[in-house]
């Protein structure tokens, strides 16, 4: 009973019984605003939900060309199109029927070593999405799939072992990651030079081996402006608006100078260098184009005796091609086994509960919201999309990616009959 009596020494203090006396008596007052605010996000969830089981959705399967002479701005272009802000409609539509802005999926997969390219998307687009693809790459072959995640359905550690991680941005969205631009890709070098940093990670993901797999999930969504901070009556931007804060919170920054001293010293702004100057043009060229919301996992699973501890090292860095120091850069975020000891996770039960939720939240094209809203997704614009995914030629001699095997062409038109 000693034990105890420290405990209900605070609950006896005068203080404490005045903080439970004041609680209880205005709870006629918090309590229903409480309620009402648990009842409307229950509501929200419930109606976004019942809109998304309503829509048919597709698994289109992109073979390319052997030979794609275009540089990544006809990906960009493609996705430009695909910029639908549109979806939610008026108030009506939103909260009481629950409609919300169409997403995409695009998914790179190793299948023991072969790698096929799919585009995930309602039904609805699937005009729209072929008309896209075939208007920049004539010689592409578009065929609609049965989904090939339903060869793991659900998380089983007897059947297969898995280690899952989503991507996060190092810097706040308005710094861009390194481009295709950067690289030169946009002057349509000759493919014998060409440096596609995409072309790095296919060729890892063709040398998984028997009973190993690999499934690389791009999903997006047009951006919108979204609030500040928390609240319903907080002020709203978009990462465009951060851009342009950024650049003058960095020109104070990094610019501001003094001189003289004491009485004499007055502030003055320098010149910026080669290197601050690159900064703030990266920045403005990135924030000048459209925006996507962005979301990034991977999923690398095998049967138990087959599965690669090693791999994982190379899996968390597979994306850093796209990294500069002075702007943006991917990390991993949210991996499938974040504890440092043992005693951390007891018989692994947290562990699997984070593989479960990380193959459930892949199959279902999910990130931005329930079940499997994520903490971090982040922006990147057009180019920047078109730079870690877009058709790529023979740079990449690698013969374990489905290509199309023929030209398909017209009949000629004087045929006799």
């Amino acid at each position: 009973m000693d034990f105890w009596r420290p405990l209900f020494s605070v609950f006896s203090n005068d203080y404490a019984q005045l903080a439970f006396h004041y609680f209880f008596i205005t709870s006629p007052i918090w309590l229903p605003l409480a309620l009402a605010f648990a009842l409307w996000n229950s509501w929200i969830i419930y109606i976004r939900s019942a809109f998304v089981k309503k829509q048919k959705y597709i698994l289109l399967e992109l073979r390319l060309p052997p030979e794609v002479y275009k540089s990544p701005l006809a990906m960009e272009l493609v996705l430009t199109n695909l910029h639908q802000t549109g979806g939610e409609g008026n108030w009506y539509a939103k909260y009481i029927r629950g409609s919300i802005r169409p997403w995409y999926s695009i998914e790179i997969v190793s299948l023991e070593g072969n790698i096929h390219f799919y585009f995930w998307t309602r039904a609805s687009f699937k005009n729209l999405i072929e008309a896209q693809f075939y208007g920049q790459y004539p010689n592409i072959e578009i065929n609609e799939v049965a989904d090939y995640t339903d060869m793991m359905p659900h998380y089983d550690k007897t059947r297969f072992s898995v280690w899952s991680h989503n991507y996060k941005l190092t810097k706040p969205d308005p710094y861009p990651i390194k481009t295709y631009i950067d690289y030169g890709l946009d002057k349509d070098p000759k493919e014998e030079f060409k440096i596609d940093p995409f072309s790095t990670t296919l060729e890892y993901m063709s040398t998984m081996g028997k009973g190993e797999y690999l499934w690389y999930q791009i999903i997006f969504t047009a951006h919108k402006k979204k609030r500040k901070h928390p609240g319903v009556f907080s002020e709203e931007t978009d990462w465009q608006a951060e851009g342009v804060e950024l650049i003058k919170e960095l020109r104070e920054k990094m610019l501001k100078a003094t001189r003289g001293t004491g009485d004499k010293e007055m502030e003055y702004e320098r010149i910026p260098t080669k290197g601050e100057a690159e900064l703030f043009t990266a920045i403005e060229r990135s924030t000048s184009k459209l925006g996507f919301d962005v979301g990034i996992r991977q999923i690398y699973f095998a049967e138990p005796d087959k599965f690669n501890g090693g791999r994982i090292a190379s899996l968390t860095t597979m994306m850093k091609q796209y990294n500069s120091n002075p702007l943006n850069s991917f990390a991993p975020d949210h991996t499938s086994d974040p504890f440092n000891y043992p005693w951390e996770d007891f018989k692994d039960m947290r562990k699997d509960e984070i593989k479960h939720h990380a193959v459930d939240a892949y199959r279902r094209r999910q990130f931005f919201y329930h079940p499997h809203k994520e903490d971090h997704p982040f922006v990147l614009n057009t180019e920047e999309m078109a730079t870690i995914f877009h058709p790529i030629g023979s740079a990449l001699q690698t013969p374990m990616i489905n290509r199309v095997t023929s030209r398909k062409a017209e009949a000629p038109v004087n045929l006799p009959r």
